[in-house]
Order: C-alpha cells, then structure tokens, then sequence
C-alpha cells in the first residue's frame, strides 16, 4: 500500500527536530532507521502528517565507555554496534543481539534508539536491555532526563517518552569480571520476529554462585517482559542443572503469550522454557570463562 499524505522534514539540528516536534506535536512521527515507522504507514496502521527524519543530526552515533557505563547514541546503527569493539569486549550479549536481527541490509540502515522508542514488544533489543539493567536518555524542551528501562515499556506499542521528546542515548552499565550473557531467539525465517526470545545476563563470584541475574523476555506479552522469578531463583545458586530448569520453567509460567501465526500459546510456552534453559547455559559459561 501507499502511506497516507504527509509533510517531510530533515532538521540539521537536535533543537530543531526538537521545535518541530513542539510545533507539529502529536501529529508528528520522528523518522530514523524507518523499519518500523515505515512499514507501519504503508499499512495505514499510523498516518502522520509529518515526519521528522533525524538521521541528518550530528553526534547521536557512538559507541564509547565512559567510567563504569557504555554509551550508545540513538542514531547508532545496528552494523556499527555489531562491529564495535567496545561491544564485543565489554558486552557481547548486544552483539548476540545486533545478529539476530533482520538481515545485513537491515542492520546497516536500523538504529538502536529507534528500535527501543519503536515500543514493541517483539523487538529484540528491549529483552537485551532489561537483562542488562540499562537506562534511557530522553531529550525535550526542558533538556534531558534519564529513564530506567524497567519503567520505560509502559503498554503496547507505548513507551515512557513524551511526545516532544527523542531518545538520544541508552547507557549499560560495564558489566562486571565474572560476567556472561547471550540473546536466543526462535524464528520461522531468518530476519522474522521471534517466536519467542530470550535475553540472560550473569555475574558469579569467585565460588562460581550466582550474585546477580538479569533475564528479558521477547514476544511473549504486550510489552517486553522481564522474567523476575527466573532471576531469583538463580541468584544465590551454583547454577546447577537443577536451578537452571527451574529457573526455565519460572520464566516459561510467567510468560503471556499469544496464539497466532507464529504457533499455539502452549508450543510458545515450550520454547520459552527450552530457549531460558540454553541461554542460562551459554551466560554461566561465559561467565565463568570471564574470570
């Protein structure tokens, strides 16, 4: 289908992306990678009368450590964090992340922020971000305030960002030694959205006990879901074969998903606890490599 009429804007600045968003409020869309606002409009799903591309902005693309938190501009494309070496030696689990997503064409033309503002659930960033622990920067007229990503996914498709604000920055904390995560997902097809994903994040002590857990759930409910239950049950624990399973079988309970084209409620359930178990695997593995 063909979008609705609208009105293009390309701002050369973040002030005035920011003064068209005030100007135009929520008759507006902000345009950055496209792969969902895009598709969305040719649908007639959303049909704005402008849209605000912002990849003409500068310095909203990085990847950079600064003290004990990794920060990532907005604007940063998928490609740049999955070539990143600070990614790779500091946070492999958003790399895991980066390859699971779409394709190559994809990756080089997506953004991190707009995959995070995007709101959904399906998406496999949020999931990675919730293990991690991230927060969110957002950027208005009253300057900049962070949100941590645990209150960030508020509904379906909706997020904790004002309509006259831009998602400028995530920060993850450095995770520390003795730290591992990975991010699984199963799809019908490469570059389809999961059937169900799993994102884990560990850090053990020197003993090899648990002594934190952070573990994301994608396409499972309306907004992506952290698996509280799942964590508890870990921490504390040598992560034995017995807590693992356990701890799958939480995360597969406390899942909602949905019947649809992608399979029954009770088929997504048995991917979750079998996709939970393998990635608990990986993360204690890793962590114990990360000595």
């Amino acid at each position: 289908m063909i979008p609705a009429v609208f009105d293009y804007h390309a701002p050369e600045s973040l002030d005035d992306a920011l003064a068209l968003l005030r100007q135009y409020g929520p008759e507006a869309k902000i345009l950055s990678g496209g792969h969902s606002l895009l598709p969305m409009m040719k649908l007639r799903l959303v049909e704005p009368e402008h849209v605000i591309d912002i990849n003409g902005l500068p310095d909203l693309s990085y990847v950079r450590i600064e003290g004990d938190v990794i920060k990532i501009g907005g604007l940063t494309r998928e490609a740049e964090i999955e070539q990143s070496d600070v990614i790779r030696s500091h946070a492999p689990i958003i790399h895991d992340t980066c390859v699971m997503i779409g394709d190559p064409q994809v990756r080089n033309r997506g953004t991190i922020g707009g995959n995070l503002a995007h709101g959904d659930a399906g998406n496999d960033h949020p999931a990675t971000m919730l293990a991690l622990g991230a927060r969110i920067v957002a950027t208005g007229p009253n300057g900049t305030r962070t949100i941590e990503v645990d209150d960030f996914f508020v509904g379906f498709y909706t997020t904790a960002l004002d309509p006259d604000e831009i998602l400028t920055e995530i920060q993850v904390p450095v995770p520390p030694a003795r730290s591992g995560g990975t991010y699984l997902k199963l799809e019908r097809k490469v570059g389809d959205y999961a059937t169900a994903g799993i994102a884990v994040q560990l850090t053990i002590d020197a003993q090899g006990r648990c002594v934190t857990a952070g573990i994301g759930l994608t396409n499972v409910a309306a907004v992506p879901l952290r698996a509280t239950r799942a964590q508890r049950r870990l921490v504390g624990t040598e992560l034995l074969e017995a807590d693992i399973i356990e701890a799958a079988r939480f995360a597969s309970e406390d899942a909602r998903p949905s019947s649809d084209l992608r399979g029954p409620e009770a088929y997504k359930r048995g991917v979750i606890k079998t996709i939970t178990q393998r990635a608990i695997g990986i993360a204690a593995g890793r962590a114990r490599k990360n000595q």
